[in-house]
């Protein structure tokens, strides 16, 4: 059977051992529906509450709890249980907890996520000797890093990195250390994005607000290491008001985050548009044309032009890793109308043409 998690937003109220005879309750009535309670988690401060539950489908969940107390979650997602248990730590009742009669657990389900990737790759021949003895020690070097501030590897590739923490504090220190200790070998390439939430917001997948604002500060080009607005101030709440000093995080407003997330929807939407114009970018956001370029400028670090420009070829290379067509073909799927031109763009970002990419792809 599918495995789901749900959430309930509870009053101030509610504390901790509530939660626990709630699901006391679920427990003594889920065979009548056909479900079967893991684990929960509580947040005493936010006051939210999060189910995971074996069961035919959401609405058999949602009959239960009725059933059982009333207290119907206000979202339900199905998950994998495989991927809670890298976010969150188990897909069970903490060990402390069984055996207990009320099972109390104050165990919030909030999580700092990190996402740590290259912007460009440097790439060397993917194929070469050279590049699997970087990958190697580089992504030997950050697991390393991460599993040392008690930071949990969700996922990675050859040069990314998703993670999850408990503490603030150790997520941020865990982005430092990894920027001085590979500051050499990534020449500078190195991204850090550190966002903040929790595991289900209406969306349909674990944690995808959190992850998606983490992954959308990779854009930002002036700095290698960027967090919102709520992990600065996490962060300055675990460390007696104190934020890092000088230029090596830049945290985002609330504002600059709005901005961000709405330039990036648009531009995934038309990134593929080869129609697509910077009086369009300034239609959609509001803002006129020199509004938008210091906008960008001050943000970024990149021009609407060049902001458009690199994150086409971004796709384009990724189309190419995956083998999906030919030069022209992947052309004129990023938005380039002419394939000469973008193949003399492809060779000015990264060092090499797309056809001899390709062809070593292909061996």
């Amino acid at each position: 059977m599918p495995i789901y998690m749900d959430r309930h937003d509870v009053s101030d109220e509610v504390t901790a051992e509530n939660v626990a005879q709630l699901h006391q309750a679920d427990l003594k009535i889920q065979h009548e529906f056909g479900c079967r309670g893991l684990t929960y988690w509580f947040d005493e401060k936010r006051k939210t509450a999060f189910c995971l539950i074996e069961a035919p489908d959401a609405n058999a969940i949602k009959e239960m709890h009725s059933h059982a107390h009333g207290q119907v979650p206000h979202q339900i997602i199905e998950v994998d249980p495989s991927i809670v248990e890298s976010f969150l730590g188990r897909i069970e009742d903490p060990v402390a907890a069984q055996n207990i009669h009320l099972n109390i657990i104050n165990d919030p389900a909030f999580r700092t996520i990190m996402k740590i990737g290259l912007k460009k790759h440097s790439l060397i021949n993917p194929d070469s000797v050279q590049f699997n003895s970087f990958t190697h020690n580089y992504t030997k070097s950050i697991a390393e890093i991460i599993i040392n501030y008690d930071g949990r590897i969700v996922n990675q590739n050859e040069t990314d990195f998703l993670a999850s923490f408990v503490s603030v504090t150790k997520a941020v220190r865990c982005a430092l250390e990894i920027q001085s200790q590979l500051k050499e070998i990534t020449s500078g390439g190195l991204k850090i994005g550190i966002s903040a939430g929790v595991p289900v917001t209406g969306n349909k997948v674990i944690f995808e607000d959190t992850i998606r604002l983490a992954e959308r500060m990779h854009h930002i080009e002036k700095a290698e290491i960027v967090v919102s607005s709520e992990v600065k101030d996490l962060y300055k709440s675990e460390n007696l008001n104190q934020f890092i000093k000088g230029e090596m995080v830049l945290a985002l407003s609330p504002t600059e985050e709005l901005f961000l997330n709405r330039l990036v929807d648009f531009i995934e939407k038309e990134w593929n548009n080869n129609n697509l114009t910077v009086d369009d970018f300034n239609n959609h956001l509001g803002y006129s044309k020199s509004q938008l370029y210091r906008k960008m400028m001050s943000l970024i670090g990149e021009s609407p032009n060049t902001f458009l420009m690199s994150y086409r070829l971004n796709r384009a290379l990724t189309m190419f890793s995956k083998e999906t067509g030919n030069v022209s073909d992947i052309a004129y799927e990023s938005g380039f109308s002419d394939p000469s031109y973008f193949s003399k763009c492809f060779h000015r970002e990264y060092g090499f043409s797309p056809s001899d990419y390709l062809r070593v792809k292909q061996r």
